[in-house]
């Protein structure tokens, strides 16, 4: 699975790219939003992973993106912020997010929650042909 890091912290950032690659994923990693939409453009993705807060185009602008565009309404996001209030989690969800994890996080946590968006493609393909993809 391609999956999309938008991540302006370096170490988070490697962090991330590295969990998603020792487990099978293919990561590419954008260090902010607007480089991120670009390359979700230009070479597509299965999913995002993304950070709130990053210059140029935050997470909330990049989740709008995405939302809005008529082929990737539908690609799972995981937000991942430092932003731990419940207000700032609902925000994620209403905002569009699949799913939302606050930093420090667990690897084991993230990796599972990766897995959890992974089934929930699955069961929608399976949905859509009749076939397990």
């Amino acid at each position: 699975m391609r999956i999309l890091i938008a991540e302006d912290d370096e170490n988070f950032r490697s962090l991330i790219k590295e969990l998603l690659e020792q487990t099978g994923h293919t990561a590419i990693a954008e260090a902010n939003g607007r480089l991120a939409w670009e390359r979700l453009l230009a070479d597509g993705a299965d999913m995002l992973v993304t950070d709130v807060n990053m210059p140029e185009l935050d997470g909330f602008g990049l989740l709008r993106n995405i939302r809005t565009h008529s082929l990737y309404a539908g690609l799972p996001v995981l937000m991942l912020t430092i932003r731990h209030f419940a207000e700032d989690q609902v925000a994620g969800y209403e905002s569009g997010a699949d799913d939302y994890l606050t930093k420090p996080f667990d690897n084991d946590v993230f990796i599972a929650r990766i897995h959890a968006l992974t089934r929930r493609i699955s069961r929608a393909d399976c949905g859509k042909t009749g076939q397990i993809p």
